[in-house]
C-alpha cells in the first residue's frame, strides 16, 4: 500500500524522522506492506514536493550542506505554507514535527486542523496544538474518520499511550504517574548520586546536549505538565486543561533537601500524576520523595518512566526509551505503522 506523506517541520525531529525512513523503509514495506512516500517536507520559507515522492537521501545531503527545502534542485518551492501544502498536494497523512508553542500552538495547530479538515491522517510529535485544543482536534478527527495519533508528543520513545491504551485495555486506570522528563531526571539524578550543586547539574546537561539553552520548559515542570495533561486526557477520558493543573518544577531542589531524602530512605524525582480521587480526576507536577522500592525510585539518568494502577492488573510500570530526536522519530514512525495495521 503507498502512504504519501507530507512532513512539516524539518528540524532535529523531523530529519531524524526522514533519515530513519531512509533507513527501514525496505524493512517496513517487506513487514507492514506499506510504502512510505514523503510527497512535500515543509519548513518556515517553502517546501520541497514531489507527487511521486521525495528522493529522500538527497534531502538529507542538501540539508546537510545547509540548504534550505525549498532550494532543494528541481522539487523547492519557495513560499509555500505548510496550510497552502496540506490543502492542495494529495496524500494521506500528515506528520507534524514543528517546535512546540504552547502559546498558540501555532504553526502545528493551523496545520492540524487543515489537515483533519482534509480527511488526512495525523501524526504528531508538536505537544502545543494538543495542550491547548484537545477535544477540538480529537472530534475533528473523529468527524473525518481518521487518526490522530499522538505518542511522540507523551514522552516520546516511552510508550505511555500504547500501555495506557492497548495494554491495560479492560481495566479501569485509578492513577497514572511518571517520569517524563529526562533533562529534570538526569539533574536530579546527578544530585543524588555525586552531590552535584543544581546549577552545575544543569550546566551538564546542557553541555551534552541533554538540556536546551533555554531550560525552563524542562526544569520549571512545564513539558511533564504537557506531557500528564495528554496522558490524562487520551487514558482517563480527563477533560482536563493546563490551568487545572499545579505545577512546581526542580529549580528550588537544594542539596539540603536531596541529602534529607537519602536519610529517610527516599528519592527526589520530579513526578507528573494523574488520579482518580473523590470522583474527579486530578492531575499535579511536583518533586516527590518516593521510596527506594516505589517502581519509579530507580529511574535514572536521562530516561524516563510511566506507572499505572489499575483495579484488575495492579501496577504496570514501564521504563526507557531515548529522550532524542531518533526517540521522538521512531515513536511517529510507531503511530504510523499502527494506522494501517490491520
Amino acid at each position: 500500500m503507498d502512504v504519501r506523506m507530507l512532513v512539516c517541520g524539518m528540524g532535529r525531529v523531523g530529519q531524524a524522522f526522514v533519515n530513519l525512513l531512509i533507513q527501514k523503509s525496505k524493512d517496513i514495506q517487506k513487514r507492514y506492506d506499506l510504502n512510505l512516500k514523503v510527497v512535500a517536507a515543509v519548513d518556515i520559507g517553502g517546501a520541497a514536493v514531489s507527487p511521486a515522492g521525495l528522493p529522500l537521501e538527497d534531502l538529507m545531503v542538501h540539508l546537510k550542506k545547509g540548504g534550505k527545502v525549498e532550494n532543494m534542485p528541481g522539487f523547492g518551492k519557495k513560499g509555500l505554507s505548510g496550510k497552502e501544502a496540506l490543502s492542495s498536494i494529495a496524500a494521506e497523512l500528515l506528520v507534524e514535527t514543528t517546535p512546540t508553542n504552547i502559546r498558540d500552538g501555532e504553526p502545528g495547530m493551523t496545520h492540524l486542523r487543515t489537515a483533519l479538515a482534509h480527511g488526512k491522517h495525523v501524526v504528531t510529535a508538536a505537544k502545543g496544538p494538543l495542550v491547548l485544543r484537545y477535544r477540538e482536534l480529537k472530534d475533528l478527527a473523529d468527524e473525518s474518520r481518521v487518526k490522530l495519533m499522538i505518542s511522540a508528543a507523551t514522552a516520546a520513545a516511552l510508550p505511555t499511550l500504547d500501555v495506557g491504551l492497548s495494554c491495560l485495555a479492560g481495566t479501569e486506570v485509578l492513577s497514572a504517574e511518571g517520569i517524563l522528563n529526562g533533562t529534570t531526571n538526569y539533574i536530579l539524578t546527578r544530585m543524588y548520586e555525586e552531590g552535584t550543586p543544581y546549577q552545575d547539574a544543569l550546566a551538564e546537561a546542557q553541555k551534552m546536549g541533554v538540556a536546551e539553552p533555554d531550560p525552563s520548559l524542562d526544569v520549571e515542570g512545564r513539558d511533564t505538565a504537557n506531557k500528564i495533561l495528554l496522558i490524562a486526557n487520551e487514558v482517563l477520558q480527563a477533560g482536563l486543561s493546563l490551568k487545572d493543573i499545579p505545577v512546581e518544577g526542580i529549580t528550588r531542589v537544594t542539596p539540603e533537601d536531596i541529602q534529607k531524602a537519602r536519610k529517610e530512605g527516599k528519592v527526589i524525582k520530579l513526578i507528573g500524576k494523574v488520579e482518580k480521587k473523590d470522583g474527579k480526576v486530578v492531575a499535579s507536577v511536583a518533586p516527590m520523595g518516593l521510596p527506594l522500592d516505589h517502581p519509579l525510585a530507580s529511574v535514572r539518568g536521562t530516561e524516563k518512566a510511566i506507572s499505572y494502577l489499575t483495579d484488575t492488573m495492579d501496577r504496570v510500570t514501564v521504563s526507557g526509551g531515548k529522550s532524542n530526536p531518533l526517540g521522538a522519530a521512531a515513536a511517529v514512525l510507531k503511530d504510523i505503522i499502527r494506522i494501517y495495521q490491520k
